[in-house]
């Protein structure tokens, strides 16, 4: 018999209000709270041309901003499948986002953090295939560290203060 049934599923909404559980983008959720507020700074090269661009479709690309996110990003690749002959097949891109989110006006940082992850890609084709493969998993892993960044500000960002 399992322990999880429909009858958990009806009680959940319950547990979830009794805790002050309150979704993200309903309404008067905090995902409201930062939407067309935030401008981003401005992209330094092609990653974070799509970090930026990624932040922008979830926050909003502010007319009026009232804060300014700035980022640094640092990213690597290590390989991790390695043949017997010693070639290397399959690499991981990773990378590291630290932010502050800070008041436009007055300067008070109002959310610091990071956030990581990787992704992965084949080198075993040609060139070009292992060249198109690379990009293709930076800018996943730019879509990732985006969304995480987004998430955590949505999830800690207490604007009432």
């Amino acid at each position: 018999m399992s322990l999880f049934d429909r009858r958990s599923l009806l009680l959940m909404p319950l547990a979830f209000a009794a805790c002050g559980f309150e979704p993200v983008y309903g309404p008067g959720g905090g995902g409201e709270a930062l939407y067309g507020k935030v401008r981003v700074d401005a992209p330094e090269g092609v990653n974070t041309y799509y970090l930026v661009r990624r932040l922008e479709e979830q926050l909003g690309r502010s007319t009026a901003p009232v804060y300014r996110l700035s980022m640094v990003l640092e990213i690597g690749i290590q390989g991790q499948a390695i043949t017997p002959s010693g070639s290397i097949t399959n690499y991981s891109v990773t990378g590291t986002i630290t932010y502050d989110l800070r008041e436009i006006d007055g300067g008070r940082s109002v959310e610091t953090g990071n956030v990581t992850n990787f992704t992965g890609y084949s080198a075993t084709g040609n060139t070009a295939e292992t060249l198109a493969a690379q990009r293709d998993a930076r800018e996943r892993l730019m879509v990732i560290l985006a969304d995480q960044v987004v998430r955590r500000l949505n999830a800690t960002v207490d604007l009432s203060s």
